[in-house]
């Protein structure tokens, strides 16, 4: 083959590979663009469920600040000092009103005790046995009075006695006989003789008159001295019954002191602080406790001066906390400071929060929206609408098929209700599912 022929032949030959080359790369670009094409052409859709937002009146109201705290505190501790021997409680347990939280060493005082029952029943047998006195010596009287002749409760005279007064009559009887026979016989008229018997009767019977004195004198001395018995008896039984009281008391203290190694609970509520740990000392000076009691917190409420005007007790106020930001808590306004704080210039207002599921907590700050009289219509959606993207909070309104996006501004939140204050309208669907996978102009299906 000539040399032209040769250059012919490969010229042609790159020609034609040329070619091949480019057809493949036609054709690969063709395939691509028909790949894409129907890449392009396939549709996608986020599924979602929608709700229409509703109007509801609500009521007006303006919010403050206000911090959390117990409606009541106590700090225990015992009445009476001693070594701890059990400790019943911990930070965070719930105790009940009179339940036990600390007992300590009560073996002093049970020892006093059984020493003050053993005179209790010591003196109390005194007693007894001085009462018995006081009869034995009731009745010695009562004897005494009987063998004279004497009724109980008469009066212990000699002249009155009845042998005291026969003596007498017949004495006198005899003194005036005597001075009859005293004229008769200086006129002559009896014989001396028997002015001589009448004399000697008259002496007899002053003797008889001074024996039966004698003898009443000894009967009311005796009885006297019965009685006196009688006084000594009930001054005893007076002593025995004191020594009774003084041992009784001496009873009542050592229970007490028993009772009062026993730390109750004064309140019911969660321990804050525990500071008692077994087998140190106690003293009545260092609490052993701390209780707070947390079913109703009151909520102290900073009310701004130009505000002052709008609170009044039996207000109803709500309350959001960061911990629970989806939840609102109600309480009710109980008391109203007299005076406005100089500094802040504010009102300090408390409020009662009922807590029985105890998600509250004494020290948390809140958020406190206080309610007004008059109610307001209110545009409200599902909480579940709201995408949070930073500090923004979105909806998507569903519209012929597609999602239109829309910032909104929050207002208060009502179970699972949120209100819209600005950017959504009534009857407009929000998405409630699926909010994170929408964005605005996506494709909806229901």
């Amino acid at each position: 083959m000539t040399q032209p022929s040769i250059y012919k032949s490969i010229l042609f030959s790159s020609l034609l590979g040329v070619c091949v080359l480019f057809a493949a790369a036609c054709g690969s670009s063709r395939a691509e663009k028909g790949t894409n094409a129907n890449v392009n052409a396939a549709p996608t859709f986020v599924e979602t469920t929608t709700a229409q937002a509703i109007v509801r009146n609500l009521p007006t109201y303006f919010e403050a600040t206000g911090t959390l705290a117990s409606d009541a505190q106590t700090d225990v501790a015992p009445t009476v000092g001693g070594k701890i021997t059990a400790v019943n409680f911990d930070i965070g347990s719930y105790v009940q009103k009179g339940s036990v939280l600390v007992q300590l060493d009560d073996r002093d005082a049970r020892i006093r005790l059984e020493q003050a029952q053993a005179q209790v029943q010591q003196a109390e047998s005194n007693v007894q046995q001085a009462q018995a006195q006081v009869e034995a010596a009731r009745a010695n009287v009562r004897q005494t009075q009987a063998r004279l002749g004497l009724t109980e409760g008469s009066t212990f005279d000699i002249e009155t006695f009845s042998q005291v007064r026969a003596n007498k009559a017949q004495l006198d009887l005899a003194e005036r006989e005597l001075g009859r026979a005293e004229r008769l016989l200086e006129t002559g008229d009896i014989a001396r003789t028997i002015y001589d018997q009448r004399r000697a009767q008259r002496d007899q019977l002053r003797a008889q008159l001074d024996e039966a004195r004698s003898t009443a004198a000894v009967a009311v001395a005796a009885i006297r001295t019965a009685q006196s018995q009688v006084g000594n008896a009930l001054a005893a039984v007076t002593t025995a019954r004191s020594a009774a009281d003084a041992a009784r008391t001496q009873v009542a203290s050592a229970q007490k002191a028993i009772s009062d190694a026993t730390v109750y609970a004064p309140i019911s509520g969660y321990i804050s602080e525990r500071t008692a740990d077994l087998g140190e000392f106690a003293s009545t000076t260092n609490k052993v406790a701390t209780i707070v009691r947390t079913s109703i917190l009151r909520l102290r409420i900073d009310v701004p001066e130009q505000s002052v005007g709008l609170v009044k007790n039996g207000q109803g106020i709500s309350l959001q906390t960061s911990a629970f930001p989806d939840r609102s808590f109600n309480g009710v306004v109980t008391r109203i400071a007299p005076n406005l704080n100089a500094t802040s210039r504010s009102l300090t207002v408390e409020a009662e929060v009922e807590n029985t599921e105890g998600l509250l907590k004494p020290g948390q700050f809140a958020t406190v929206r206080i309610a007004q009289s008059a109610p307001k219509p209110s545009v409200m959606v599902p909480a579940a609408a709201i995408k949070v993207d930073g500090e923004t909070n979105k909806v998507f309104i569903i519209k012929d098929g597609r999602a239109e996006e829309r910032i909104v501004k929050t207002g208060v939140l009502e179970n699972d209700l949120i209100e819209i204050q600005q950017g959504v309208q009534e009857n407009e669907p929000v998405a409630v599912s699926n909010i994170g996978q929408l964005y605005d102009g996506v494709s909806v299906r229901q």
